[in-house]
C-alpha cells in the first residue's frame, strides 16, 4: 500500500475485515456519508429509513449500524427536531433553546453563561448543504465510498490503531472533550474537518446509544482508515498486536524491551 490512498467500497469491505483481525474490535466498523439531495440518498442499496413518527437520536442511529449492520438513511425529520442530534450533522439548525443553553442550564451546567459557552464550543457540519446521513457497515460497501470511517474500541485497541497512523507519516493526534453531546467531538469534527477524531463518549450516547463503558470512538476519512490498517500490519510484524499481553508490574522489563529494541 503505497501513501496515495484511493479508498474505494471495495477496499474498504477488505480493510474491515483486516480491522477485526488486528485489533478484535466487538462492534462492525461503519461508514457515514452525507447527501444534498433525498433522490441521491435513497440510491443506496438496501437503504432503511426509521419508521414514520419515529424519532432517534443520531447516536442510536450509529448504533443499529454498528450492531445490527443496519444499512440506515436519516433526514431531519427522523432526528430529535432542532436539537444538537440533527444540528451536529447539518441536517437541521438547532433552535435558540439549544443554542443559547437554555435547555441544558440546571441539567449539565450550574449557569447559563456556562451552558452557553458549551454550545458555542461544539464542532457542527455546516448547515444548509445536506439533507440526509447514511451510515452503513463497512463490510456491506454500499457507500462508495463514505464521507468518514467510525468504529468503537477500548483504549488499548484505540491507542493500537493511532499508533498504526503514526507508523508512516508521523503526527500528534490530540482529543476533544466537549462532555455532553460528544458526537460533536466525534463524527461531527470529522466530517466537518475531514481530519481523524477521537472521543469520549458522552452519557447520551452510553444511555440511548448503548455505548459499553469501556468504549472510545474514533472517525477519520477513508485514506487516513487505510493508512492506519497499514501501520498496524507492520506493529504486527514487529510483535506489537492486540490483545497486548501485560509483563507484569514487579518483572525485570529488560527482556521483553529487549524484544523490540535490541
Amino acid at each position: 500500500m503505497s501513501d496515495n490512498y484511493d479508498v474505494g467500497a471495495a477496499e474498504l469491505k477488505e480493510l474491515a475485515g483486516k480491522l477485526n483481525d488486528l485489533l478484535r474490535i466487538r462492534t462492525l466498523p461503519i461508514g457515514m456519508k452525507q447527501f444534498e439531495t433525498l433522490e441521491e440518498m435513497q440510491q443506496v442499496p438496501g437503504l432503511r429509513m426509521p419508521a414514520e413518527g419515529r424519532k432517534h437520536t443520531t447516536c442510536q442511529l450509529v448504533t443499529q449500524s454498528r450492531m445490527a449492520g443496519f444499512t440506515l438513511g436519516v433526514t431531519a425529520v427522523n432526528v430529535r427536531g432542532q436539537s444538537n442530534c440533527s444540528g451536529v450533522m447539518g441536517i437541521d439548525m438547532p433552535d435558540e433553546g439549544t443554542l443559547s443553553g437554555e435547555h441544558m442550564t440546571g441539567v449539565w451546567f450550574e449557569n447559563q453563561e456556562a451552558a452557553k459557552a458549551h454550545q458555542d464550543g461544539m464542532t457542527r457540519q455546516v448547515y444548509g448543504k445536506f439533507v440526509g446521513t447514511v451510515c452503513s457497515p463497512l463490510r456491506s460497501g454500499r457507500l462508495d465510498p463514505p464521507d468518514i470511517v467510525l468504529f468503537y474500541g477500548t483504549p488499548g485497541q484505540i491507542i493500537l490503531f493511532v499508533n498504526g497512523l503514526q507508523w508512516k507519516r508521523y503526527k500528534r493526534y490530540d482529543m476533544s472533550i466537549t462532555g455532553e453531546s460528544a458526537c460533536s467531538d466525534s463524527w461531527g469534527k470529522a466530517l466537518r474537518t475531514k481530519e481523524t477524531s477521537i472521543s469520549i463518549p458522552c452519557y447520551a450516547e452510553r444511555r440511548y446509544g448503548g455505548v459499553a463503558d469501556d468504549e472510545l470512538l474514533i472517525a477519520m476519512p477513508p485514506d487516513e482508515f487505510a493508512r492506519g490498517i497499514e501501520g498496524l500490519e507492520a506493529l504486527s510484524k514487529n510483535g506489537l498486536r492486540y490483545p497486548i499481553p501485560p509483563y507484569g508490574a514487579h518483572a525485570d522489563p529488560s527482556e521483553g524491551m529487549g524484544k523490540s529494541y535490541g
